[in-house]
């Protein structure tokens, strides 16, 4: 992906707060002081020596977040899994590492409150599949003092946990896959259901003796897909206590590309089904802004016919349907889509809630405080 100059500064400059802002708005000042989590996001290059380390920095602090939840974890039913995931966690440590003035691997609730009061980048290590774990639960225990934190149950196919959200057969979690609920629970690491077929996320909501996240999802009710979420279980999952994060994808609109409307849309419908304590944003994009041109559409196109050719292309993705929203399309779009819900007359708190709150108050109730 390309930076996007424009994003870049114009998420700077909205960050900055040139003028007062109106009394629609969320506002930049407001902003700043409130924690911002992504539920699913991406850091971009790992080379903190690259000659592009600056300005991807300045997008960091350009964005406004908190904390991301950063995949750290190989997916997929091919071997070498586990021995792939240790590589990508050494990566992503010692990228974190390499700048302690910027980033901090986040592993209690306590490190979201210093990622905020520092100014710093919080990176939550997650997975999203278990098939690391392969058939030894045992190594839950690596990944824990590796300081991962989420661990997402399948990605979109079956593995020996349970079924991913396109297998046909919806079997639910195998007595394996609860015995590594159980074993996630025991180390108090998050249970991740996104991607889940209906029966995993229902089946992983009660089984779980702590509340749960679905990171990066949609509303069933609104575009019938696999990758979107029920009301029955956006009201189990916050009945339990846990919290569904709302995507920026094609996943939101039965064609075409998905806009702010669509992600307000589903937003305002998760608040009324699960409550306004119950719904974070999950992006599942990086945080930068991208150019929306000709090189970037094949860019997209390749890695969606890769993603088709490996059987794990969800209904709802397409070679010309970009995985963003273009009103969001920066940085600081977080920002925007605050002052947006403002607009439409949500009060701050529960903004507030929205944009970092609620995924917090879940670690706190998962990791401890």
């Amino acid at each position: 992906m390309i930076v996007s100059r424009r994003a870049l500064i114009g998420g700077a400059a909205a960050l900055a707060l040139a003028g007062p802002a109106r009394a629609a708005d969320f506002g930049a000042a407001r902003y700043r002081r409130t924690m911002v989590i992504d539920g699913l996001s991406s850091l971009g290059s790992l080379d903190p020596h690259a000659p592009g380390i600056a300005d991807q920095l300045a997008i960091y602090r350009a964005s406004g977040l908190t904390a991301i939840h950063e995949t750290v974890g190989a997916a997929g039913n091919t071997p070498g899994r586990f021995e792939e995931t240790l590589r990508r966690v050494t990566r992503y440590q010692r990228f974190v590492r390499a700048l302690p003035d910027h980033l901090l691997h986040v592993r209690t609730a306590a490190d979201l409150g210093a990622a905020q009061a520092s100014g710093r980048l919080g990176v939550i290590f997650g997975f999203q599949d278990t098939v690391p774990l392969e058939t030894e639960i045992g190594r839950l225990d690596l990944f824990d003092l590796l300081g991962v934190r989420i661990v997402q149950l399948t990605y979109n196919k079956r593995n020996l946990v349970g079924d991913g959200c396109l297998e046909p057969g919806n079997a639910g979690l195998s007595d394996y896959g609860r015995e590594v609920v159980a074993g996630l629970n025991a180390r108090r690491m998050i249970v991740d259901a996104s991607h889940a077929a209906q029966r995993t996320i229902a089946e992983a909501i009660a089984t779980s003796a702590a509340p749960i996240a679905i990171s990066h999802t949609g509303c069933r009710a609104l575009n019938d897909v696999p990758r979107n979420t029920t009301d029955a279980d956006l009201r189990a999952l916050a009945d339990r206590g846990g919290v569904a994060g709302i995507y920026f994808m094609p996943f939101l609109r039965a064609s075409g590309q998905a806009h702010a409307a669509d992600v307000i849309r589903h937003i305002e419908h998760a608040v009324k089904v699960a409550g306004e304590d119950h719904v974070a944003l999950g992006t599942d994009g990086g945080i930068r802004g991208v150019e929306l041109n000709a090189d970037y559409a094949a860019s997209h196109r390749r890695f969606y016919e890769e993603r088709k050719a490996m059987g794990v292309a969800a209904p709802g993705e397409a070679p010309d349907v970009f995985n963003l929203v273009p009103e969001y399309n920066e940085p600081a779009r977080f920002l925007r889509l605050a002052d947006d819900l403002a607009a439409r007359g949500w009060p701050a708190r529960r903004i507030e809630k929205l944009l970092g709150a609620n995924f917090a108050r879940l670690c706190a109730d998962v990791w401890g405080r």
